[in-house]
């Protein structure tokens, strides 16, 4: 059972964001059954890697888009960006040297910051395309 759902308040307006963070909220969701049905390390690897994998390059998009667009907090939101990345990216580091196990607390943190950051930071470049009708 998926423990996020997508809802239209998600929606940005922007087609290709939207579609981003439909797939981000499924990746979430699989990685939140690999905890519940315990699964193997391997399938747990995969997933993860598709997740890093995703999020790079849905960060690259929604950032070239808004230098394209010269949207105002482009800095600002590259910093919730690279935050993210990082904490991932430590968290990969540590599971594979086998220091910690997915575990839902952290499957939660990722869905709130997820939800998060689309319902404000990406809601805004919502606002700012449908402004400037982008």
């Amino acid at each position: 059972m998926a423990l996020m759902e997508w809802q239209a308040t998600f929606e940005t307006g922007i087609e290709e964001f939207d579609e981003h963070h439909k797939y981000l909220v499924y990746l979430l969701n699989l990685a939140h059954d690999c905890v519940v049905l315990d699964a193997e390390p391997d399938e747990v690897q995969a997933v993860i890697s598709e997740l890093i994998k995703y999020v790079d390059y849905h960060f690259s998009a929604e950032e070239h888009w808004m230098e394209m667009h010269n949207y105002p907090d482009l800095a600002s939101h590259k910093g919730e960006h690279t935050a993210l990345t990082e904490k991932v990216f430590a968290f990969n580091n540590d599971f594979m040297n086998g220091k910690v196990d997915l575990s839902t607390d952290l499957i939660q943190f990722l869905m709130q910051w997820v939800a998060t950051h689309i319902l404000e930071s990406d809601a805004r470049c919502g606002l700012f395309a449908q402004q400037h009708r982008l």
